[in-house]
Order: C-alpha cells, then structure tokens, then sequence
C-alpha cells in the first residue's frame, strides 16, 4: 500500500512538472495600411519613421525605388544589406530625418560616399558583416 502511495505521488509530482514547462511569449505585430513613402527609405522597426540619406546601402534600391523594410520588405528572402547605423536613432543618432512625402534632395551621396557599418536583412535581423555581404553591396543596383 504504501509503494502504491509513493509512486502515485511521484507520476503525480513528474506531470505537475512537465506541464508547467516553460512559456514561450508570443509576439503579435499588426500593420495597418501602407508604408510609409519616404525619400530614402524608412527604419525597419515602429514607428517607422523616414530614414535620412545615407542610412541604407545602394542594394536596397532598385531602379532608384526602396525595397521595403520591416512590415513592407519586398526583397528575395537571403537578401542581407548594409546599413550606417551611426544615422539610428536607437544608436544615438539626433539628426534631421525627411517626413513621409518629401522629395530627395538634390544632391544624393553616390554609393561610393556610403559608410555602411552592419548588415541586416529585410525584416531588421542583424548579420555578421562579411567580406561576401560588403562584395554583394558593392555590386548592388543603385
């Protein structure tokens, strides 16, 4: 009788334990309307405001027009680019950004001029910057 007890008790202790097993926490993004049309492109993250000239790489460009980031990336799934994080506001940067609607300005820093410093794909996600990622960039349309 008492093997009987001590082993009921023990099934009953393994099944408290293995179904309080750890809680994953859910992440919900909603997206509601389009994104936001900036004149070089806009952070991958919410609220989405407009980037400043230079934040993003010539390959995130396609015939002039941004590909899209975050919610609205419209590039291949193993794209990855470079990025000048030191124009981030969650890295410190307090410079001016364009608003939503403004036209680029006249004079666009050539992709030569572009000091890009960490690599991300589409969706925000950063990646070791490597010699094959600053090769692709370089060879990226403008």
């Amino acid at each position: 009788m008492y093997a009987t007890k001590f082993f009921g008790f023990a099934a009953l202790a393994v099944f408290a334990v293995a179904t309080g097993a750890t809680r994953a926490a859910a992440q919900v993004n909603f997206v509601f309307g389009v994104a936001p049309i900036c004149p070089y492109g806009y952070y991958d993250y919410a609220p989405y405001n407009c980037a400043p000239d230079g934040y993003y790489g010539p390959e995130w460009f396609v015939g002039g027009v941004f590909i899209g980031a975050g919610d609205w990336f419209h590039g291949p799934a193993a794209f990855q680019g470079l990025v000048d994080n030191t124009l981030d506001p969650q890295y410190g940067y307090q410079g001016p950004l364009p608003k939503a609607g403004e036209k680029p300005a006249v004079e666009r820093r050539t992709a030569g001029q572009f000091n890009g410093n960490e690599v991300r794909d589409g969706h925000g996600n950063l990646h070791k910057k490597t010699p094959a990622a600053k090769e692709t960039a370089d060879s990226g349309p403008n």
